[in-house]
């Protein structure tokens, strides 16, 4: 059975063709640029790379049918025809309260994530355009939508609500919501395996550590508490983003640079985090090289590190108390795999606190395959 997983973003598609019986994944690429100028396609079929090439890609309806187009090209694809894709599954953002778990998409589910928008106007829109180019070019075709939020739907009212007046979440639905739901999903349920244990029988901790960072407590298999909010702003501290800030920071921001509400978003959301502090970048990679280098700025990339480094041991003394106890710490996306030494740190100078059963485990995240595996179990029932 093949399942076709999308993950549009703002400007690009991701997307995975799955031989999901098999678990194995026989094509992978991505459209990037769409709608701006110098649009181009990655490639991968069977892991040969066909590279980069320049494609013209005005929106996501668009994308879709360059991803059909090579995945169907005789040289390049990895299906002959549109009819051998027995589902598609898509990666949306924000579901709100309303869904917590994965689900058929329906009119009523497009309205719904439509609605939602409005708390994540950078992410439900380029997913919905994703669905409606899929319906169109691929009629007839099953659709299942894998949410971000839904993960953290079990978490108790007191892990999610803010101490506002209660009208603010009664009215405007303002609570914490979380994300990276389908990362930390996977992760927890991978190292169970690894574990050897139930995953009903654990206290995990999982660092999604990438451009965007959160961190989950899961107890039991179950999301209890997340440290991104009402949005993505919150928490960690981030490629570009802010983390977790005292609210007054931003009215006394406000008054004496007099910004706009626009530009004070622009100042959380794309120049704090790693990049405002170090000066240098949000990569990781350049901070580090930064941080050894003999110049003024390497002393702001070492305070990079060191808050960023500081945040994670922060949530996780949070979270073993919440949970009252820890067996495994996961280090997962971009940051998290590929930097081995935040983990060891991690764990050496928490020894004491978490104490010597607890584990700390790399283990890559694939929020595709669990999106592909979602589906499937959806349409299979169908």
């Amino acid at each position: 059975m093949l399942i076709l997983v999308i993950n549009c973003g703002s400007s690009s598609a991701k997307y995975q063709l799955f031989d999901i019986k098999k678990n194995r994944s026989l094509a992978k690429g991505v459209v990037e640029r769409i709608g701006q100028p110098g649009s181009s396609l990655h490639h991968q079929l069977d892991g040969k790379d066909f590279g980069t090439k320049k494609v013209s890609c005005e929106n996501h309806h668009t994308a879709i049918e360059i991803i059909v187009s090579i995945l169907t090209d005789k040289h390049h694809g990895a299906i002959a025809s549109t009819s051998q894709i027995d589902g598609i599954g898509h990666r949306v953002v924000h579901g709100g309260e309303e869904f917590r778990e994965s689900t058929l998409i329906t009119e009523k589910v497009i309205r719904s994530v439509e609605k939602y928008s409005e708390l994540a106007p950078l992410h439900n829109p380029p997913s919905l355009s994703g669905i409606k180019a899929c319906s169109k070019i691929l009629k007839g075709i099953p659709q299942v939508a894998v949410f971000d939020t839904s993960f953290h739907q079990t978490m108790p009212q007191e892990a999610f609500l803010y101490g506002l007046p209660f009208k603010y979440y009664t009215k405007y639905g303002i609570r914490r919501y979380g994300f990276h739901g389908t990362s930390h999903r996977f992760v927890s349920e991978k190292a169970a395996k690894v574990l050897r244990r139930p995953l009903k029988s654990l206290k995990l901790i999982t660092c999604h550590l990438g451009n965007g960072c959160s961190m989950t407590a899961v107890s039991g298999g179950r999301s209890v508490d997340t440290s991104m909010g009402f949005t993505p702003l919150e928490g960690l501290v981030m490629g570009t983003r802010s983390g977790d800030l005292d609210p007054a920071v931003v009215l006394y921001i406000l008054e004496k640079e007099g910004l706009t509400l626009a530009a004070v978003n622009d100042l959380l959301n794309k120049e704090s985090g790693l990049l405002g502090v170090s000066g240098v970048g949000n990569d990781m990679r350049d901070i580090l090289k930064g941080a050894k280098r003999k110049t003024q700025s390497a002393k702001r990339c070492r305070f990079a590190i060191e808050i960023f480094v500081y945040r994670i041991k922060k949530y996780i003394g949070a979270y073993q108390a919440a949970m009252g106890g820890l067996d495994a710490v996961i280090f997962t996306a971009g940051i998290g795999e590929n930097n081995p030494w935040i983990m060891k740190r991690v764990a050496a100078e928490l020894k004491g606190v978490v104490g010597g059963k607890t584990k700390f485990l790399i283990i890559p995240t694939n929020e595709e395959l669990l999106i592909a595996r979602d589906t499937y179990g959806i349409i299979k029932k169908m």
